[in-house]
């Protein structure tokens, strides 16, 4: 009996790491070329065809697997974050921090997405326990806020949604706008020390507002 389980369990991570995989090669083709200009002969020329066909119906079936994983993976790692020491204040900055992080250091979530508005999150609308799994970092947000309240250190009304939406909008930019923002000025936005700057910028930008009071 324990063989059998053990034989099933080998299975399903020998499936999962060929999933994974294909899934890898695919995210690197539809972050350089987006959906329409990605082939599947590209990424098979990396993996194979018949198995790409074997687990995905098609070039569309796959693009919403690379797209469902990159943001089950930002959620999975905000999860991780520890918002229940110190003061509501600090767990706040220590996930505005993280969010910062991890979009300077996982650029293709940026691509992805901004591709995926393109198309009007027409793909994005066909995964259906995405959006559930996208508002977990919505519960987070509106614990801290509940304690910054009891406190007394952050204002009332604050909108978790609207806090999730400056928080992203602001970790965007360093990967959304690199190039161009380097060219115009002669900055480097992607160096450690200066992603390590600009997190703490977008933390005091953002605790600033949470905590003003009128």
């Amino acid at each position: 009996m324990s063989d059998q389980k053990g034989q099933r369990q080998s299975r399903a991570e020998a499936r999962e790491k060929a999933i994974n995989q294909i899934i890898d090669i695919a995210t690197a083709e539809f972050v350089e070329k987006g959906l329409a200009g990605a082939r599947i002969d590209e990424i098979a020329g990396k993996a194979t065809k018949r198995k790409i066909y074997y687990y995905f119906e098609g070039k569309e079936e796959l693009y919403r697997a690379v797209l469902k994983r990159a943001y089950q993976r930002v959620r999975a790692s905000e999860a991780q974050v520890d918002i229940e020491s110190g003061t509501a204040v600090e767990a706040l900055r220590r996930l505005i921090e993280h969010d910062v992080h991890y979009h300077s250091e996982h650029s293709e979530l940026v691509r992805l997405v901004m591709n995926e508005n393109i198309h009007r999150a027409e793909h994005l609308k066909q995964i259906e326990d995405l959006p559930s799994g996208n508002r977990q970092v919505i519960a987070i947000l509106a614990r801290i806020i509940a304690r910054g309240e009891a406190e007394g250190s952050f204002r009332p009304g604050i909108d978790p949604v609207e806090l999730h939406l400056n928080m992203t909008a602001l970790s965007f930019y360093n990967v959304s706008n690199q190039f161009t923002f380097a060219q115009n000025f002669g900055v480097d936005m992607t160096s450690p020390e200066a992603v390590a700057r600009r997190a703490k910028q977008v933390a005091d930008i953002i605790i600033a507002w949470v905590t003003k009071q009128d």
